[in-house]
Formats: C-alpha cells, sequence, structure tokens
C-alpha cells in the first residue's frame, strides 16, 4: 500500500498556468507524492479583482482536501435570496435551501462567493509548506514537445523544462499550446459585453441577496446581475453593446450615473472594474498523448452559473489522481484516457447548460426574443413561467454514469444529465458519494466520509465480510465496514450482502455481491478496461 506524500523516483509533471486549477492540481498531485514544476508566464501574481467568485460546495470539499476548503468557506459569503426583476417589478424572490437533496449533512454550504484572487493566496500559502512543489514565475512556455517517455517544454527566454507529463491550465489564452498540440477549439463568442465592477458600499439588507435585473429602465433592453461578497464588496455586471468603452464612460461621469441608477445616494468605493466579452467553447482533446488540458484553456462558458473554475477544479482532481497512478506504478498509461472521457463530456454538458442561459440573456433571433418576452411577461403570475426564467443554473458536480471506469450496475440505472435544480442523483456507480458525518471517533483524523475517500480506494464492506483476497491493485486501498460508517449505509441505501467501491475522486466505481465482482471493479476503475463481474 502506498503512502500520502512518499516522494516518486521519477521526474514528476509540469503544471503550465498558476492559477487556482493549476494551483489544485499541484496541490493534489503533491499529496500524492509527485514532485511538481508549476510554471507561469506572469512576473507575479495578480491580485486585483474578484474574477471567479462563486466556489461550489463539492470544490470547497476537493480543496479542504490540501487543507484550503475550511479556510475559504470560512471567509466567503453565502447569499440565501434570489430576487428576480423584470423592468421596474419583481418577479418573484426565491429562498436558497440548505443544499441538495443527497448531500448528506456536508460540513460546507452549498457554496460561497469570495474573490478568486483571495482564493488563490489561501492556495498560495498552501503551496508554501508542499516541498514537492517548485514555483517558477516569469516561465512563459512557448513550445512543448512530447518525445519518448516524457516532455520537454520551451520558455521563452530558452529555459527547457523536462517533465513526465504535462498539465496546462494556462487559461484562455492558450492558443499557441492548444496548436502545437493539435488541438482545436471550436465555439462561438458573444457580440454583447460585460462590465463588471466591484464596489465597496453599505447596501442595507443586500448583504445576502443576490439580484437579477432583466431590461431595467436604467440598463434597457439587457441585464444587470448583482452579487455579494465578502467585507462590504458588492460585484455588480452589467450587459453593454459590443462597442461599450469604460474609460470614455467613467471620464463623463456616465459611470457614477449608472452605478447610481442601482444603489441611489450610498457613498461608494470602486475597488475593481473590467469589461469582458464571453465565449462558448471546448477543446475537441483533452488529452494529447502525454500533455492533459484543464480548465478555461480546454472550455469556456459565459460565467453565468459560475461552472468555469469550478469545473477547472474538478478537471485538475480527475487529472492529479489518474497521474498520480501512473506515475507511481499503480495503473498503466491507458487509465489517462480516461480524463478526457469524463472531463471532456462534463465539458459538454457545461456548455448546453451556460448556451441556454445566454440564449436567454442574449436572444440572437426572433423565436428566443419572443419566448423570452413571453417567459418575463408571465411569470410574476405563473408558474411554470417563472421557473423558465434562466439567470444561470449553479454548478454542480458531473456524474460518471458511463464513463469507462464505472461498472454499471442495471438495478441503480445510470443518472440522466441535468436532475431537477437542487437535486442530486440516488447514490450509485458514477455519482459522487454523499458527505456522510462519520461517528465521532471511529476512524482517527476522518470526520467524514467524502475525506475518507480521498485517501484511495475505499471499499465499503458489509458486515462479517473477511476482506479482499487478492487485490487487483497496489494502489491505497482501505476496507471499512459500514457499520463504522453509519448512518453512511442508510444514505448511500446500500443492500445486504453489497460492497461499495470509491474512487480516490470520491465517484462510486461501482457496487458488487462478493469478493469476485469487487476485485473486477477495481480493475476497471483503475485502467478503464471492461472486465467482466461474475454473475
Amino acid at each position: 500500500m502506498g503512502h500520502l506524500g512518499e516522494r516518486v523516483a521519477d521526474h514528476g509533471v509540469a503544471v503550465v498556468g498558476n492559477g487556482p486549477v493549476g494551483q489544485t492540481a499541484a496541490l493534489l498531485l503533491a499529496r500524492w507524492g509527485v514532485p511538481v514544476m508549476l510554471l507561469d508566464a506572469r512576473a507575479e501574481r495578480d491580485r486585483a479583482g474578484s474574477k471567479a467568485i462563486c466556489q461550489q460546495r463539492d470544490v470547497l470539499d476537493i480543496w479542504e482536501s490540501v487543507a484550503a476548503g475550511r479556510r475559504i468557506a470560512d471567509e466567503g459569503l453565502t447569499w440565501r435570496t434570489a430576487r428576480t426583476f423584470h423592468r421596474d417589478s419583481e418577479l418573484f424572490a426565491h429562498e436558497l435551501a440548505a443544499g441538495p437533496a443527497g448531500s448528506g449533512g456536508s460540513a460546507f454550504p452549498p457554496f460561497v462567493n469570495i474573490s478568486q484572487a483571495r482564493v488563490e493566496e489561501i492556495l498560495d500559502e498552501c503551496i508554501a509548506g508542499q516541498p514537492l512543489i517548485d514555483v517558477r514565475w516569469a516561465h512563459d512556455v512557448t513550445g512543448i514537445d512530447e518525445h519518448g517517455h516524457g516532455v520537454t517544454l520551451t520558455c521563452g527566454d530558452g529555459t527547457r523544462v523536462e517533465a513526465a507529463y504535462v498539465v496546462v491550465c494556462a487559461g484562455a489564452r492558450a492558443e499557441s499550446l492548444r496548436a502545437a498540440l493539435g488541438v482545436t477549439f471550436a465555439g462561438r463568442s458573444f457580440d454583447d459585453r460585460f462590465l463588471i465592477c466591484d464596489i465597496r458600499a453599505e447596501l442595507r439588507g443586500w448583504a445576502r441577496e443576490r439580484r437579477s435585473y432583466f431590461d431595467p429602465s436604467w440598463n434597457p433592453g439587457r441585464q444587470v446581475l448583482i452579487h455579494p461578497c465578502p467585507d462590504g464588496v458588492f460585484r455588480i455586471d452589467w450587459q453593454v453593446p459590443g462597442d461599450y468603452d469604460v474609460t470614455a464612460e467613467q471620464a463623463s461621469g456616465a459611470l457614477d450615473e449608472r452605478i447610481r441608477a442601482i444603489i441611489g445616494d450610498t457613498d461608494y468605493e470602486i475597488v475593481w472594474m473590467s469589461v469582458y466579452r464571453f465565449h462558448s467553447r471546448v477543446a475537441d482533446r483533452m488529452r494529447s498523448g502525454r500533455v492533459l488540458l484543464a480548465g478555461d484553456c480546454a472550455h469556456l462558458y459565459a460565467p453565468f452559473g459560475a461552472r468555469g473554475l469550478n469545473s477547472g477544479v474538478a478537471d485538475a482532481e480527475n487529472a492529479a489522481w489518474k497521474l498520480a497512478w501512473v506515475l507511481r506504478g499503480w495503473a498503466g498509461d491507458e487509465l489517462l484516457e480516461s480524463y478526457h472521457h469524463e472531463r471532456h463530456a462534463a465539458a459538454l454538458e457545461n456548455l448546453a447548460v451556460t448556451a441556454a442561459t445566454m440564449d436567454f440573456l442574449v436572444p440572437h433571433d426572433e423565436r428566443q426574443r419572443r419566448r423570452r418576452r413571453t417567459v418575463l411577461g408571465g411569470a410574476a403570475t405563473d408558474a411554470r413561467l417563472r421557473e423558465q426564467v434562466d439567470s444561470g443554473r449553479l454548478a454542480e458536480p458531473f456524474w460518471y454514469g458511463d464513463s469507462p471506469l464505472t461498472t454499471v450496475d442495471p438495478t441503480r440505472p445510470a443518472p440522466g444529465r441535468r436532475p431537477p435544480r437542487g437535486q442530486a442523483p440516488a447514490p450509485g456507480p458514477g455519482v459522487l458519494v454523499p458527505d456522510v458525518p462519520l461517528p465521532s471517533g471511529s476512524l482517527p483524523g476522518r470526520a467524514r466520509l467524502r475525506e475518507l475517500a480521498r485517501d484511495g480506494f475505499l471499499l465499503l464492506a458489509p458486515e462479517g465480510a473477511a476482506g479482499i483476497p487478492d487485490p487487483p491493485t497496489a494502489a491505497p486501498l482501505r476496507i471499512v465496514p459500514l457499520a463504522e460508517v453509519d448512518p453512511a449505509a442508510a444514505v448511500l441505501g446500500a443492500r445486504e450482502g453489497e460492497w461499495w467501491v470509491v474512487r480516490p475522486d470520491a465517484h462510486i466505481a461501482g457496487v458488487a455481491g462478493d469478493p469476485a465482482a469487487v476485485e473486477a471493479v477495481l480493475r476497471r476503475a483503475s485502467a478503464g478496461l471492461a472486465a467482466p463481474v461474475p454473475p
């Protein structure tokens, strides 16, 4: 059995891009004992601006495995009321539930609002305490060449970096690296832009509310979204025309008028502002040999629903455990192909969800415009139309029901895509295991089921089980009787005599009826190869 933190006798992984996705990948790889060189083209970190502000519960849980999730959650803010307005009238207010069905009593809120800049600072502090991570700023990777048993990265100053594998997390502007890998990035860009301002102000009653305005008189024909953030900061997103000039508007005083149309005479301070044009694009391949693409360089979404950074962190976790398994000799190189299979499918789902939101926010033909008028015109009195008002569906985990790593259980059909808003599918193969609190003192150092799962493969065994006589993997593997993690058995819906096999990223790999079937599930989850499951 391997141990977390054990050093690998190999030259490890180069991670290109020191944003939150690259930081997460580096920390998770180091957690598995893999040495990492973390490269970034910038001379130092840009600490300004909110950027990606909404960090979802399951991402906080990933970050907690590297000692960052609780800190981020405690500093963040969770709004409870979503108010939606059309023109000058409030259409409805939605009270946020504590969490989706199936969350199992998570220690984390459904999400927190906190600036990306602050998240990066916390992750930097974690990296500083990790000796396996070598951070190199001012290393602009301009060339990438796979050869033999490794990859050579060439930097703009002529520096050459050798690595066994590479994870590219270099963001949306990684065109040259995608081109060098032969990866395309098809999709579309939106003509309208969005002005984002972080302002600090005292807005009574707004600190726990998100406000969505459709076609307000002070931004006619377009939208405005307002999010509360920690420390009295509010992020305001205005949809603006494609030729919008923020410098001219600021100089003329029109920007002040724009802000005061929302907040009135209240004193305010602009903390940061930027103008974005949003894109919907997905790489055709997220794996090219020894190179994996993650985050914005692999997929770009409109930000409504906060699916960019959240999905990028899930990319990082998926890549990290699989790279660690290959480098540690616990799995063959073929395991890496499942990274593309699983995360590309997740990217396509996120693209579909955010594209539907943008079609509602920015309709581009008469049919879409007519539907939007109908929905907004009747939502105040018609609950069915209210459900169709789309200002962004918050990020959710992706379920790997049809993954090559997942052993299908005919009695627990794979969940379909996009369950009803705020709901999670019943536990089963491919689904993220519910975050069940463990009985106090039952497993020292582990208070929750997902913490236990992220130590390696986890086998939840039925009462009286004798163990696995010949485990088909040398990877970390822990067998825990279901009775010791009550109420997990009830939350999972475990049946008498069942074994539950959970992957190192806390997704359920399969459910088996005996040790031989467990071995088949483990073989499949370790290699992505079909393995017969005894009847």
